[in-house]
Formats: C-alpha cells, sequence, structure tokens
C-alpha cells in the first residue's frame, strides 16, 4: 500500500442505512484503493427457510428489503412453479407485474431523493419523496400496505385488483408523470448537479462484464441487459416497453436510467391495467395441492437489479435449500473500480450510486481464525453471543 492515509466509511455511516465498512486509503485528497469489510448484520434467512411451509417463505422473503419487498417473493415464486410446473393466469401476471412495476417506481424516486440529499441539494430530496407519496398510496389501496405487500403466492396473487380501482390508478399515475417530467429537467439541466456527477465514479462496459454487476448500474455502463425481457416472466413479453441504457456509465448516467425507468414502469402499469380490463375478471391463481421433489430456479428484475433465488425440493412442504442471491450482491464490489483515483467525496458518492442494499447482501455463517483457519464460532455460537451481549447491555440500562 502507498496509502498515506486511512480513512473509514462505516460501519455505521450517514451515507448508508445499515452497517458496512469501506476502508478508502488515500493519498491526500486522492483514494488509492479501498477495501470492503461485511458481516455486521446476518439474518439468517436461508436457514430459517428450511423450518418454514413453502407458503410462510413468501412473508420471510418479503422482510429481505424493506424497499423492494416485492423482488424477492417473485424471483421465489418463480423458481416454485418452476418446481410444480404451475402456469400462472394472465389476471396474476398483470397483477404481479403491475405491483412489482410501482415497487420500481417508489425505489427510483427513494434513491433520486437521497442522491439530492447527499450532494446537498434538498429541494430534490423533498420533491423526490413528495412525489412518491401517491405510489406508496396506490400500494396500500390495491394491497393494504405501504410496504410489505403479501400479494404473492405459489400459483398466483392473494387478491384481485377491484375494477373501481382501476381509475384511480391510471389518474394518480397521469398526475405522477409531469411532476417526473420536471424533477428530471431539474435534475439534468442543472450544472451543479453536472459537475458533482459527470464523469465521477466511472465504470466501463468491462467493468460491468468483470464484476457481473446487474441492474441500472450496468445498463448505465452501456450493458443491455434486463431480466424482464432476456428471461421474460409475469406480463413482461405481453406488454410493450423497452430497456433504458446509457453508455457514460459515471453517477449522472445512472440516475438517467432510473428516470427514464420510471416512465417505462408507468407505461407498463398502464397497458397492465388496460388489457385487465378487456375482459371480466378472471382466476388470480392457478390451485396447486403438492409440491414435488425436484430443484428450481427464479429470477426477478427489481430495482437494483437481477434477484435470484434457487430453491430444493424433497416432496415435504418445506424446502431442503433455498439459496438467495440479491443484486447488491455483485454490485457493491465494483466501488473497487469506481472509487479508485477519485476524491475522497466524489468516492463516497460513488459508494451511494448503485443503491447498495446490505442486509440483502450478508452471507455471514460463522467466525474462523484467517491465520489458522480453524473455526471459531458457528451459527449456534453467534446467536448465543448476541444473546449474551444483548443481556449485558440490559443490564446496564
Amino acid at each position: 500500500m502507498t496509502a498515506k492515509t486511512i480513512i473509514p466509511v462505516g460501519p455505521y455511516h450517514p451515507l448508508q442505512e445499515e452497517p458496512e465498512l469501506f476502508r478508502l486509503y488515500c493519498d491526500g485528497e486522492m483514494v488509492t484503493d479501498i477495501e470492503w469489510e461485511t458481516g455486521y448484520n446476518h439474518r439468517g434467512i436461508e436457514k430459517i427457510n428450511e423450518s418454514k411451509t413453502f407458503e410462510q417463505i413468501f412473508f420471510v422473503v418479503e422482510r429481505i428489503c424493506g424497499i423492494c419487498s416485492t423482488s424477492h417473493p417473485f424471483a421465489y415464486a418463480n423458481a416454485m412453479e418452476e418446481i410444480a410446473h404451475v402456469t400462472v393466469p394472465d389476471r396474476a401476471k398483470y397483477i404481479r407485474s403491475i405491483v412489482a412495476e410501482l415497487e420500481r417506481v417508489h425505489s427510483h424516486l427513494l434513491w433520486v431523493g437521497l442522491a439530492g440529499h447527499f450532494i446537498g441539494y434538498n429541494t430534490v430530496f423533498m420533491w423526490a419523496w413528495k412525489y412518491r407519496e401517491p405510489v406508496l398510496d396506490l400500494f396500500e389501496i390495491i394491497t393494504g400496505n405501504r410496504n410489505s405487500y403479501a400479494m404473492f403466492k405459489i400459483g398466483g396473487v392473494r387478491r384481485d385488483i377491484e375494477e373501481k380501482n382501476f381509475t384511480t390508478i391510471l389518474n394518480i399515475l397521469d398526475r405522477l408523470k409531469p411532476k417526473v417530467e420536471m424533477l428530471m429537467k431539474a435534475v439534468v439541466d442543472d450544472p451543479v448537479i453536472h459537475l458533482r456527477t459527470k464523469g465521477i465514479g466511472v465504470l466501463t462496459r468491462q467493468d460491468i462484464l468483470d464484476y457481473c454487476a446487474v441492474g441500472p448500474t450496468a445498463r448505465a455502463s452501456g450493458v443491455d441487459i434486463d431480466i424482464r425481457r432476456d428471461d421474460p416472466y409475469a406480463a413482461y413479453p405481453l406488454v410493450d416497453w423497452k430497456v433504458i441504457v446509457q453508455q457514460e456509465g459515471d453517477i449522472f448516467a445512472k440516475a438517467v436510467v432510473r428516470f427514464l425507468e420510471i416512465f417505462e414502469s408507468i407505461s407498463i402499469i398502464e397497458q397492465c391495467i388496460t388489457k385487465m380490463q378487456k375482459g371480466k375478471p378472471a382466476e388470480i391463481e392457478t390451485k396447486v395441492k403438492d409440491i414435488p421433489e425436484g430443484d428450481g430456479s427464479g429470477r426477478s428484475e427489481a430495482p437494483r437489479g437481477e434477484v435470484f433465488h434457487y430453491v430444493r425440493t424433497d416432496g415435504s412442504n418445506s424446502p431442503v435449500r433455498h439459496k438467495i442471491r440479491a443484486p447488491s450482491y455483485v454490485n457493491v464490489a465494483t466501488f473497487k473500480k469506481s472509487c479508485v483515483g477519485q476524491t475522497i467525496t466524489d468516492a463516497t458518492l460513488a459508494l451511494a450510486a448503485v443503491d447498495p442494499c446490505y442486509c440483502c447482501t450478508e452471507r455471514m455463517a460463522y467466525v474462523y481464525d484467517a491465520r489458522s483457519q480453524k473455526k471459531v464460532l458457528d451459527g449456534a455460537g453467534l446467536i448465543r453471543l448476541s444473546q449474551e451481549r444483548t443481556r449485558t447491555l440490559k443490564n446496564k440500562m
């Protein structure tokens, strides 16, 4: 290492809603290297699911991430339906896609607002979050909840969208479009934002391929990938839409991709509502009695990129193995490329630009001694240590 100073970002930091540690090795103001340390939180969801029924798992995986809480049930449902050889009714496909695209809209607006806050542009923060509120209201109208919507089940969805709400949904989206367009113009035309984001935290197309990055992070660097198109599922092959791609690979390009994707998501929702209106209310699920022995993989395009779920079954009512990979698992690693060579202030923006979610990413299963390679604590030991620490803190209160 030639760096003269180490600046820690985390494990607790205003730019990070969850604990994670990044060590910036700096020569003056310039970042010369970066190290990433994980393992500060781990909920053991994959292991927990082995003791849950297939229906219960939907409610568990929905809580992997509060912002994109539909993407995990979507991928899990796709995996289970592959195992059970289930065909989902068209109406359920439309409903699934509507919920998923509303989630993309609210997630992208949340990111834009936080991005404005991080660079000290709180007007953008307040506008973006104000315009996000009607989207959360739509979730409440459709599902009864603003977050964690409990809509998915094997073979379809748990509840229909009532026809009386179609007009309300379309009207709210129609009013949202000019507001998002105004916000986008304000952002992309602002010279201060240009100076803070253009040419900053650049990821080349080759960087994306090397790190297998996904979602807006990849599409902002000219990599034309999207699971909704490349591995079609739900209603995406039944409606017209396009994948948004930019070439620059900087923070500004990531913002542009997300803004334009909001309009594509609104268009998808409108088309789904229109196609649902054409016929009488139909079945919203295919009944599934038993899950056979087998394995299946399911993918969905979350707001941050591809979510992957692998499930293995043995004919019982619970999985033998459930493996989950969230988009941040691959996107976070790109920091090694986007931060090195940047100033400290620009590097922290690049850290936030991929919209990382660390609770989705954690994989710690045990603690071992790096020198002797001997296991120090297993899963049970970690739980015991956590409980003991909680009791100690409680006694001090």
